[in-house]
């Protein structure tokens, strides 16, 4: 999970774009209220808030692959409703391998018999 966050390429699964939208929005508010809106700090709060947009934007262009769609999808209005509730779509698609299948593949399966 999180492999390449501030990447525009492959697919993620939902609970990865839903962890990075509360990350977003943690993040945020953390940084507007160290920064408590003081109008001599607004370049401070830009400067800490792009590298959050870029990461938010990253994350959500891969979800958008994995709904099968381009990643500027994002950018209509609750569209990211369907990127968090929405199925992927299973199997490969142009965007890259299903992130479900690649989980299955990293980890290794545990057999009844070793139980035994």
């Amino acid at each position: 999970m999180f492999k390449s966050p501030f990447s525009f390429e492959g697919r993620i699964r939902r609970l990865e774009y839903g962890l990075s939208v509360l990350a977003y929005v943690v993040g945020g508010n953390l940084i507007s209220f160290l920064i408590n809106a003081g109008e001599e700090y607004i370049v401070v709060e830009i400067i800490l808030y792009l590298p959050m947009l870029w990461f938010i934007f990253a994350q959500g262009a891969k979800r958008c692959h994995d709904v099968g769609s381009s990643g500027w999808f994002q950018i209509i209005p609750f569209y990211s409703l369907y990127m968090l509730f929405g199925e992927g779509v299973k199997g490969q698609n142009k965007y890259g391998k299903d992130p479900k299948e690649l989980e299955r593949e990293s980890s290794p399966d545990v057999l009844d018999d070793d139980l035994v």
